[in-house]
């Protein structure tokens, strides 16, 4: 069988796209490697996607996208994408060695928060040690806090937290920082947000939770006291099945604009894969619902389905 689309990733993006597809009447699968949600299974509490007053944890809200996708006739094939041909018709994805034929492809594989590698970190994910300001800040209102980083979202993050937390520490291994001009500038008129240069973060401290930091800094290895710290050193977009036969970004994206469509036809990207400003669930989401839309439109004109 050749599917009408195949979505490559099942977090929100994906399945939103499934689940418009389908109710389209298309014949739709999602390959997803993980689970479903994808990375945002890994998020213990999401409060800022409309619908939950109360938030939900990331497992359950991406089984709720899984099952509403497949309430319509969506299917999940489950294993790691190893090839793809996105310029034959019908185009071709191999999984686990099985191939898989659809006339359109939906990317929505996402990108990966880049990680320090340090001591404690990856033990103490989600007991104070984070990679989205915006997502988990409120959980520290009145607490200290730090952000690693020295870019436009590291400096972002220490200006949203500087809003909900009694003390930001800033923490950059460089001497100045890369973020734009507007955004240092910024920093500079916040008295809660403390700057500090040429630190690198050695280990993250604690037994159950976040308690401290130890920096390497050109004075020796010094200690500093926190509630949370949020890593901001950039992402990874997973692109590299698509390299050299799609256009992508410097930094690795799908070049694809609100239309989602990317270089070549029947092509969408769809989420945090694609080049865009905002990624967060909801905007993943939305991307999914106008990539299915496209994909539509797409089919239409080929006369498939």
């Amino acid at each position: 069988m050749i599917y009408d689309i195949l979505i490559l990733g099942g977090g929100p993006a994906g399945y939103t796209a499934a689940l418009y597809a389908t109710r389209a009447g298309r014949r739709v699968a999602v390959v997803e490697r993980m689970a479903s949600g994808g990375q945002m299974c890994l998020t213990a509490q999401i409060d800022n996607y409309p619908g939950f007053p109360e938030g939900v944890d990331g497992n359950t809200l991406g089984g709720y996208f899984e099952a509403q996708a497949r309430r319509f006739g969506g299917e999940t094939v489950w294993g790691e994408i190893e090839k793809v041909d996105l310029a034959s018709d019908p185009k071709r994805v191999t999984v686990d060695g099985s191939e898989y034929e659809a006339w359109a492809i939906i990317i929505a594989t996402g990108a990966t928060h880049r990680h320090l590698d340090v001591e404690g970190e990856e033990r103490l994910l989600g007991r104070g040690v984070g990679y989205c300001a915006a997502c988990d800040g409120m959980l520290f209102r009145g607490k200290r806090v730090a952000v690693v980083g020295g870019g436009d979202s590291a400096v972002g993050d220490a200006l949203i937290l500087s809003e909900l937390c009694e003390q930001v520490t800033l923490i950059h291994r460089r001497a100045e920082f890369r973020a734009a001009r507007v955004l240092t500038e910024a920093l500079k008129r916040k008295e809660n947000i403390t700057l500090r240069t040429e630190s690198r973060v050695k280990t993250i401290c604690g037994e159950k939770k976040v308690e401290a930091v130890e920096l390497e800094t050109p004075r020796g290895i010094e200690r500093l006291a926190l509630d949370g710290v949020f890593i901001s050193v950039g992402r990874e977009p997973a692109t590299v099945l698509f390299s050299g036969q799609l256009s992508l970004d410097e930094a690795g994206y799908v070049i694809a604009g609100e239309d989602t469509k990317a270089s070549l036809p029947g092509v969408f990207a769809a989420g945090d894969v694609r080049t865009k400003t905002v990624r967060q669930v909801i905007t993943a989401a939305a991307d999914g619902a106008v990539a299915a839309h496209a994909a539509e439109e797409y089919l239409n004109a080929i006369d498939r389905g």
